[in-house]
């Protein structure tokens, strides 16, 4: 028990009144002096060295005490467990005294008042306030009068406030305090922490006590606190307990690694604690610290014993859901969220419990949205990093089974949160699922599908075609080959007698046209008349939706849309004039599908849609914006069709309405006017220098907005804060403390308006090179002022946008914009820096000092293309780098990469061997082969970089080539997808035909493969491996001499009636040639001639002509007896290729003399083969042949 004479004689309160003196600078003049209402303080225990007389310490009875204090009734000495650790002190630390407040302070009083003034609902105040605080803030003397503001204000919100303000500025003060201040913070602090009666301001003081920690326990200065700790963890009083844990919490933030030689005690606390009996809010606490611990978890033993935590806190959900207490469910899953991302497997074999009762909240109707979200989530992030664990434990099925019919919940939209709705969460799995699992996904959801498309339930109905549009990204490969089934649900659908069935429908085939390509567009005879019979559908809703099926499908389609044109152009330009806005915009985006597909024949449609167009762009309501936006990009779409030189003389109207879209304040309208500008560079080209005044500066302006990026500072229990208003105070100089950063929302408008205009100053660029030429001041300022309602200011980089060229601050935008935090900027950027390397050299060729300011950009582009190989963590924007250091090798050669070759070499090995940035964001390390999808976005841009370094290297690229071949060939096992291995085979085609003779040394390795692939199902895989073993043939040397017989039995059914694909035909005709030219000798001509022969002329790969009408050739002028009997068919070959406008002027030469050496051998027996050609091919053939 705790009684005066546990206390030392000598305590006194002056050091109380000695802590106030640092609250103020100056005494208030006598007769101001006031008497402040008496506070509650705890004395530290006899080890502190403070002198307070015997006569004023009182000890509090149990009614004087609030709640939560400690007392003489409830409270002798906290019991510690006989299992604590050996440092634990089990002296008593703290008595009870009751002390005068300290006398009033200049820097207190005011800061009172500016405290109480900031939490006033008046703005203005509020505002007034805050400059103050910050004022005061940046005074070391702040602390103390905070810390007595703290233990003293009359409110709770004041007290918390005054912490809150603490823990902000706490780090930048505290070295300057004097060492027996800092020792009555610490003291003040616990005092609040253990008395205060507040939780929220227990918290934060509790966050302003892990602050301190972080600089003063590992210094040993606050030996005290830990033994405080765990002496605190195991009172029976409920609130110390819970206080206890959530200074675990917040600890663990700044000195988490001093808690890890505690680890086993600290499980056992925590254990017990989670299963605390009594008190909910020690279970809550005890399941927030479990959390705080997972990021020092990394040792097996440390990971084992926290397995141990997962059956408790499964126990500790069930129950709190059973009683109605979802908040703590929420709590867990936040927990097994952490478990999941954490690098530390600590989830082992409790996923499939984890999983369950995930399922088990997500299937349960009557909890709330958010609970059950989070639930979903969970299995969300399982299905993103712990794809094997899932499969491993066999739970894909019987999570499709909960989460395919969580698709009929229809949401009641004006109560739930869109995002909280259980079928929309259930859908973003599904859609995550079939991206990482798709074998395992598809069967099972298929077959959901089939039987649900047969309910009574119009819900499982919609269900039944929802899914299946869900997982078309994801399945794609399994879908083609069910096409015919799948397109059987849906279709079927779209004749639904429920509305919601035919608009789900409609957004399925949508997903189809977008992602199962080009099988989807074979199906166009019964696909699209549907969807035409659905645009005219009595319901909006289905309309809408089946306008974005239409302009999805159309968007692929070529020639196959002429035979609908008329028709459907008819129905839209219905539609476009007396439907709702909100279809309209929908239809205007179908027309510009249509326009892209139908090309030239949309001509005659062209003029009325420009028209109708000019009515939309000229609108400024508020609600018309939209519309007027897709009119724009609509405009843009129709000229490229259209083209130079029937759009230019009818631009200036559509320009000017375009830019003064601008004055309108509409994030939209500007976005898709970047667009409309982006199109109009590419069709006028040298044509658009007149309109770069005008339209460059709003692109840079655009470039420049403020993205209103909004930072989400995770700072442990501080909702409350935020909640009561006291975030605005705390952004300030000197929070030196590293919160952690969880997540970034900006307005996703501003966003997308910076991407399109930093894609059209890169396209600006690239079609006015040279004439990429400065802008004058006076039409900057205009433009600001007329359009911004505002002079332009530094903050929007005006003073340098008024005095630079095109291309300096377009290429600073595009620099900053490659480290810009989104990847649809700085892929935009990535794009962008090569066309403004191609514009710098067009531009800097014309100066005395041209090649080295050159060279500077182009040293700018390649540092930040290589930077983006190796760490930007967007597969996209990587691709996009790589794509674009291929295309400056093309470009300008090998000597302009060369300095660079050494890190492009080693960045592209770490690509292949898919251990960069971007390659590691998800964690799930144990994926198999079978269970890999073609990395179709990242992996043909990397592959594509070794044939861009051969060509431009020759048979110099064999050494790299050496250090990149094995990497490469992983991608062609057999347990991979058949287009890793079409990746692969096209890129060992390419190497093989630039390196040249030093891919004789792979030939065996590689010839098994290709000819492998000769036989594959897939039409590309044939037309790359015939492609590829011609190459191989043709460079490779003696080393191919053994494997001509296996590759022409390989090749001979590509040139039969079987093979349906020309382009497979064309590439094996192309590696025949290259086998007869390469070794004549090896190629039993007599067999292979007629075969050869019969597969001419080419009919779809032109590429080939040169080497196969070369051989043809190269036989006919050698006299080749093998060609005496093949003459009539030659003759019929060489007319068509004379007639062929897709065949170029260097092969219809050589046909030619091939021709007339026929006509010197054969003379009057070619009149008979020439008289039976059209006259058509007759006078082309006559027109080739060399006059004698």
């Amino acid at each position: 028990m705790i009684t005066t004479s546990s206390l030392p004689t000598s305590l006194s309160l002056h050091n109380w009144e000695h802590l106030a003196q640092y609250a103020h600078t100056t005494k208030p003049p006598r007769g101001q002096q006031r008497n402040l209402r008496p506070g509650l303080v705890v004395v530290r225990d006899v080890r502190m060295r403070v002198r307070v007389p015997r006569s004023q310490i009182t000890i509090l009875s149990s009614d004087e005490g609030p709640t939560g204090n400690i007392t003489q009734s409830s409270y002798s000495q906290i019991p510690t467990s006989n299992k604590s650790p050996p440092f634990l002190n089990p002296k008593p630390l703290f008595a009870a005294v009751r002390i005068p407040n300290p006398r009033s302070s200049t820097m207190s009083q005011s800061l009172e008042l500016l405290l109480i003034q900031f939490l006033m609902p008046d703005n203005d105040a509020r505002r007034q306030a805050e400059d103050q605080i910050k004022r005061l803030a940046k005074d070391p003397q702040v602390v103390p009068a905070l810390i007595h503001h703290l233990r003293t204000a009359k409110t709770p919100n004041v007290r918390q406030l005054a912490a809150v303000l603490l823990r902000k500025k706490i780090t930048g003060h505290w070295a300057k305090l004097p060492p027996q201040l800092r020792q009555l913070v610490k003291q003040s602090l616990i005092e609040s922490i253990t008395m205060e009666h507040s939780p929220p301001v227990r918290r934060a003081s509790a966050n302003v006590v892990s602050i301190i920690a972080k600089y003063a326990v590992p210094g040993g200065e606050w030996p005290d606190l830990l033994p405080f700790l765990f002496q605190c963890s195991q009172s029976p009083q409920e609130d110390h307990r819970e206080v206890a844990l959530i200074l675990f919490s917040s600890l663990t933030e700044t000195i988490g690694d001093s808690f890890r030689p505690y680890f086993a005690d600290l499980q056992a606390l925590l254990l017990k604690c989670l299963q605390d009996e009594t008190s909910n809010g020690v279970r809550v606490a005890a399941l927030k610290a479990v959390g705080s611990f997972i990021e020092f978890t990394h040792d097996a033993a440390e990971v084992i014993k926290f397995r141990e935590f997962i059956p408790s806190i499964l126990n500790v959900s069930r129950q709190c859901i059973a009683s109605g207490d979802e908040d703590v469910a929420i709590i867990a899953f936040e927990i097994f969220d952490e478990l999941i991302e954490s690098p530390a497997p600590l989830l082992g074999d409790s996923v499939k419990a984890i999983v369950q009762f995930s399922l088990e909240v997500c299937s349960s109707p009557n909890l709330d949205s958010s609970t059950r979200h989070q639930a979903i989530q969970i299995i969300s992030w399982l299905a993103k990093f712990k794809s094997s664990s899932l499969k491993k434990h066999s739970l894909i099925i019987p999570i499709l089974q909960v989460l395919c019919p969580l698709l009929t919940e229809s949401a009641n939209r004006e109560e739930d949160d869109d995002d909280l709705a259980p079928d929309r969460a259930a859908a973003e799995v599904l859609d995550t699922m079939s991206l990482k699992l798709p074998k395992h996904v598809f069967p099972p959801v298929f077959e959901f599908a089939s039987l649900s498309s047969q309910s009574v339930d119009p819900k499982f109905r919609e269900a039944s075609v929802t899914v299946l549009g869900i997982v078309s990204e994801g399945c794609l490969e399994l879908m083609k080959e069910k096409l015919g089934p799948v397109l059987h649900i849906v279709l079927g659908g779209l004749r639904d007698p429920e509305q919601v069935v035919r608009g789900a429908s409609s957004f399925a085939l949508g997903q189809f046209a977008e992602y199962l390509q080009p099988e989807i567009i074979s199906q166009y005879e019964s696909v699209l008349p549907c969807i035409l019979n659905a645009i005219e559908d009595s319901s909006d809703d289905v309309k809408e939706k089946s306008y974005y099926a239409l302009a999805a499908f159309c968007e692929n389609m070529g020639e196959e849309i002429l035979p609908f044109l008329d028709s459907l152009m008819g129905k839209l330009f219905a539609a476009l004039q007396s439907s709702k806005r909100m279809l309209q915009e929908t239809c205007m985006s179908a027309i510009g599908s249509v326009a892209s597909a139908a090309e030239q024949a949309f001509l005659p449609y062209a003029e009325r849609v420009l028209e109708l167009m000019k009515s939309f762009m000229v609108l400024t309501s508020d609600e018309d914006l939209r519309s007027r936006a897709r009119a724009t990009e609509l405009v843009g779409m129709v000229a490229m069709v259209v083209g130079r030189a029937r759009m230019e003389p009818i631009l200036p109207p559509f320009i000017e309405a375009a830019i003064s879209g601008y004055g309108l304040e509409y994030s939209e309208l500007r976005e898709y006017t970047h667009g409309f500008f982006s199109n109009v560079a590419e069709i006028l080209e040298d044509g658009m220098v007149q309109y770069l005044p005008h339209v460059v500066p709003l692109a840079l302006a655009s470039c420049n907005l403020d993205d209103g990026s909004a930072v989400d500072i995770d700072d442990s229990d501080d909702d409350n804060e935020n909640v009561n208003g006291f975030g605005g105070v705390s952004s300030d100089d000197e929070a030196h403390d590293e919160p952690r950063m969880r997540n970034i929302s900006i307005r996703t408008g501003v966003l997308d308006e910076k991407a399109a205009a930093t894609q059209a100053l890169g396209l600006f660029a690239l079609h006015t090179k040279s004439a990429y030429a400065p802008y004058p001041l006076w039409f900057t300022y205009l433009l600001f002022k007329f359009f911004f309602k505002k002079k332009p200011t530094n903050s929007e980089s005006c003073g340098s946008l008024m005095s630079s060229r095109y291309l300096e601050e377009s290429l600073r935008i595009m620099v900053k914009h490659s480290s810009y935090f989104h990847e649809d900027v700085r892929l935009q950027a990535i794009t962008g820096l090569k066309n403004m390397l191609i514009a710098a050299h067009a531009v800097f060729q014309l100066q005395n000092d041209g090649a080295l300011k050159a060279r500077e950009v182009l040293e700018s582009v390649m540092n930040i293309y290589i930077k983006t190989m190796n760490e930007d963590d967007d597969k996209e924007v990587v691709a996009q780098a790589c794509m674009s250091v291929a295309d400056i090798i093309k470009d300008f050669g090998y000597v302009a990469i060369e300095s660079y070759m050494p890190r492009l070499v080693e960045s592209t090995l770490v690509l292949l061997r898919q251990e960069s940035v971007c390659q590691q964001i998800e964690s799930d390390s144990d994926v198999d082969d079978d269970d890999t999808e073609h990395d179709d976005v990242l992996m043909d841009a990397v592959s594509d970089l070794l044939p861009a370094f051969a060509k431009a290297m020759g048979s110099h690229f064999a050494p790299i080539f050496a250090t990149l071949f094995d990497p490469l060939m992983k991608f062609a096992k057999g347990s991979r997808p058949a287009q890793d291995r079409t990746m692969v085979v096209a890129c060992l085609a390419e190497v093989a035909q630039d390196m040249g003779a030093p891919i004789a040394a792979y030939v065996d390795a590689v010839m098994p493969l290709v000819l492998k692939e000769l036989a594959s199902s897939s039409e590309t895989n044939r037309r790359n491996a015939a492609f590829c073993v011609g190459e191989l043939c043709k460079n490779g040397g003696g080393s191919s001499l053994k494997y001509f017989g296996d590759v022409l039995r390989g090749l001979y059914p590509l040139f039969g009636e079987s093979e349906p694909d020309d382009a497979v035909k064309d590439n094996a005709a192309g590696a025949v040639a290259r086998m007869i030219m390469a070794h004549q000798e090896s190629v039993p001509l007599n067999q292979v001639l007629p075969v050869f022969v019969k597969g001419l002329p080419l009919k779809e790969d032109h590429e080939e002509s040169m080497p196969v009408y070369s051989c043809i050739c190269n036989l006919v002028l050698s006299s080749n007896p093998q060609i005496a009997p093949l003459v009539p068919d030659l003759v019929n070959v060489f007319a068509q290729v004379a007639a062929s406008p897709l065949e170029t002027p260097e092969v219809k030469v050589q046909i030619g003399r091939a021709f007339a050496h026929l006509l010197s051998i054969y003379g009057q027996q070619m009149q008979p083969l020439l008289g039976s050609l059209s006259p058509t091919l007759a006078n082309a053939l006559a027109a080739i042949a060399p006059k004698s």
